[in-house]
């Protein structure tokens, strides 16, 4: 658990992670650089979920080994079904990370929404609904390793 008190924000008992995995996690199906250690490092105080459309059909291959639970999700409201799994796992006990339009709906339920404006780019509906906005996966975990940077991104 990762408990972080942000000064006119709120105060959070962070347990879940949850993460989009094309575009956020991945550019063209290719697990960002540093993310493997990140998400490592992470799973020491998180349950790290990729929840993903899986563009490229190979998210379950390049997530083998990686600390974390994967599901991936059928065709037809995406967005519903992200933000319904968000709900199940306690929205206020989690963080989302995505860069989808249709992350849009978990960014904005989750404890703190971070959008990745990567590569790929990101929906502007994504970006709005987010806390924080992030050029990478990387900076956006990093966020949850080096969480004074929260403090200073979100207080008041």
């Amino acid at each position: 658990m990762i408990d972080i008190r942000i000064p006119g924000f709120k105060h959070m008992q962070l347990e879940n992670l949850v993460l989009d995995f094309n575009g956020t996690l991945a550019c063209d199906g290719i697990l960002a650089e540093g993310v493997r250690d990140l998400l490592a490092q992470l799973s020491r105080d998180l349950e790290i979920h990729v929840v993903t459309a899986d563009t490229h059909g190979n998210a379950a291959d390049t997530c083998n080994g990686l600390p974390c639970r994967l599901v991936v999700l059928p065709e037809g409201d995406q967005d519903v079904s992200k933000r319904d799994y968000v709900r199940k796992l306690g929205a206020g006990r989690t963080v989302c990370i995505g860069n989808g339009r249709n992350d849009r709906l978990m960014v904005r339920e989750a404890a703190i929404g971070i959008c990745v404006i990567g590569e790929e780019g990101a929906s502007t509906e994504t970006a709005a609904a987010a806390h924080i906005v992030c050029r990478s996966a990387g900076e956006a975990l990093s966020l949850l390793v080096h969480t004074k940077r929260l403090v200073a991104t979100l207080r008041s």
